[in-house]
């Protein structure tokens, strides 16, 4: 691991992998770090948001003394997340912790052929995604969509990614790539292939939270076809 200073106010993880990511951040956020404002979690990487006005160290005409980050990082250092533990989330987070289930029709146009890549039948398919338990790993590539892998003990998934990309992915498209499942909030070019789709409003910037899939939340999704 290797930390590094990102701006006055922040510090970011550079980490091994996705699974690193999410066992820090589980850390993270059981330890409750004073000054942590914010987690931000990505494929290899997770940024330490801190508050100056949370930050316990002196200030000195900075925006976020550079004592202070230094503070972090070496509580950083000291945890020791445990592989695969998942927090246990309370309080404002406390949403984060439930099991989010998700409605899935499965009449995906790429269904036949994930199922022809792995050699088995599209009940077959339907089966392996729907009797994991998955975690939103991290979010990106446009508000409300996350990046979800099977937790540990589940099926492996090695999906590629669709040759060429669809100009236009309908909103709902539930889809599968590389070791990632995921679902579009919205209407959108996207290389992922497509196995279903789901009615859940999964950004909505009036609700709060916005979305319904954040980092460390589990999620299972349930055949309504």
């Amino acid at each position: 691991m290797r930390i590094l200073p990102s701006g006055t106010r922040a510090l970011l993880l550079e980490l091994d992998g996705v699974q690193e990511v999410r066992d820090w951040h589980a850390a993270l956020v059981r330890a409750q770090l004073p000054g942590v404002v914010d987690l931000v979690p990505a494929a290899r990487t997770l940024l330490v948001v801190t508050d100056p006005a949370r930050t316990p160290a002196p200030v000195h005409h900075q925006v976020v003394p550079v004592p202070a980050l230094d503070d972090l990082a070496r509580r950083l250092r000291a945890l020791q997340p445990v592989r695969g533990r998942r927090p246990e989330v309370e309080g404002a987070h406390a949403d984060s912790s439930r099991v989010l289930e998700v409605p899935v029709r499965y009449d995906g146009a790429d269904l036949a052929e994930v199922a022809a890549l792995w050699g088995c039948d599209v009940a077959e398919v339907v089966r392996r995604h729907t009797g994991d338990r998955w975690t939103v790993a991290f979010c990106g590539f446009a508000p409300g969509f996350g990046y979800l892998v099977a937790d540990e003990g589940g099926h492996h998934w090695d999906v590629p990614r669709r040759d060429v990309p669809r100009t236009r992915v309908p909103a709902g498209s539930v889809g599968l790539a590389g070791p990632y499942t995921g679902a579009y909030p919205r209407a959108s070019p996207g290389g992922w292939q497509l196995v279903g789709r789901t009615t859940l409003e999964l950004f909505d910037a009036t609700r709060e939270p916005p979305a319904l899939l954040t980092p460390g939340r589990p999620v299972r999704f349930v055949d309504v076809t």
